[in-house]
């Protein structure tokens, strides 16, 4: 029976020991812990956030299987497999698929710029290799390669496992479009977190977030009161967590994420690098972010 995906996504982050040469599984999974614990209703391992572009394939396949047999079916999981080649992404979807993942979700980042052929032709392939389902996702912020939506369903259409669509440029008219030329059929998913409640509104079927890793109850409040169809206090509890929403956006999602896991009490290291850590300005700002989400909402 395949998962039906919905609500919150929560990315992984990918913790490193402090000289960054290592991974630090044992906060790995107090971190995927934290996940669970703050309801998300999947969890996708080794996307943007958990910096799997910046993984060895030991280190990538690593991850995966400790996640995987830490998560131990709690939630349902989406294992980004993205790869420069599609030879590597089908090693890593096969691979995913091997320890348990129930999805897995295909970028195609690129290089040269491809063609909506070859952009095809690396989903029908991924497809082919693996049987279980497949997220496209597009973001060509991170990926330099923008699927127009008419390729994105033709994809959906042809090649028969990739059943979700997950849109991250920020351009609510696309989810507009998904809906209509879909014909409601085919399931799409935020990407974008400041696009959040539009997304929803637009009807996403569910909201892939970093920020489930520090406000996962403020998340949830917002999921929910979009399913009671209660769009006032949709709009309080949204634009009550945006700002910090901006800031994971602004200054980089590993960064702010790895940050304020560590204001909260979990150290997991730096990202690495050639990407920085936040400086001392941003996490006194991350800081003051998160303690004022802390303080009770007196519109809530």
């Amino acid at each position: 029976m395949t998962t039906q995906f919905h609500g919150i996504i929560g990315y992984t982050i990918t913790p490193f020991t402090s000289d960054g040469q290592h991974l630090d599984l044992a906060a790995l999974g107090l971190s995927i812990d934290r996940l669970i614990a703050g309801g998300v209703h999947a969890i996708a391992p080794l996307g943007s956030t958990g910096e799997g572009a910046y993984l060895s394939d030991q280190e990538w396949d690593q991850a995966t299987e400790f996640s995987l047999a830490h998560i131990a079916g709690r939630v349902p999981t989406i294992v980004s497999v993205s790869d420069l080649t599609t030879a590597g992404a089908i090693r890593r979807a096969r691979f995913a698929q091997a320890h348990g993942a129930d999805a897995v979700m295909v970028l195609p980042t690129a290089y040269w710029k491809l063609s909506e052929a070859e952009i095809f032709a690396h989903y029908q392939a991924i497809g082919a290799s693996i049987n279980i389902p497949i997220m496209l996702y597009n973001n060509p912020a991170t990926s330099g390669t923008d699927m127009s939506v008419e390729l994105i369903l033709r994809i959906v259409r042809e090649v028969e496992n990739v059943t979700m669509v997950k849109e991250s440029t920020g351009d609510i008219q696309r989810m507009h479009k998904l809906q209509l030329l879909g014909e409601g059929k085919v399931p799409f998913y935020n990407g974008c977190n400041p696009m959040a409640l539009e997304a929803f509104i637009a009807g996403a079927s569910g909201w892939c977030t970093a920020a489930a890793n520090l406000i996962p109850e403020l998340n949830q409040s917002l999921y929910k009161a979009v399913v009671a169809n209660d769009l006032e206090t949709a709009k309080t509890v949204f634009y009550r967590q945006l700002p910090l929403l901006d800031f994971i956006l602004k200054a980089g999602l590993p960064a702010t994420v790895k940050a304020g896991l560590a204001i909260d009490g979990l150290p997991v290291g730096e990202p690495r690098r050639p990407v920085f850590a936040l400086n001392q300005a941003g996490k006194d700002h991350l800081r003051q972010l998160m303690a004022n989400l802390l303080t009770p909402d007196r519109h809530a």
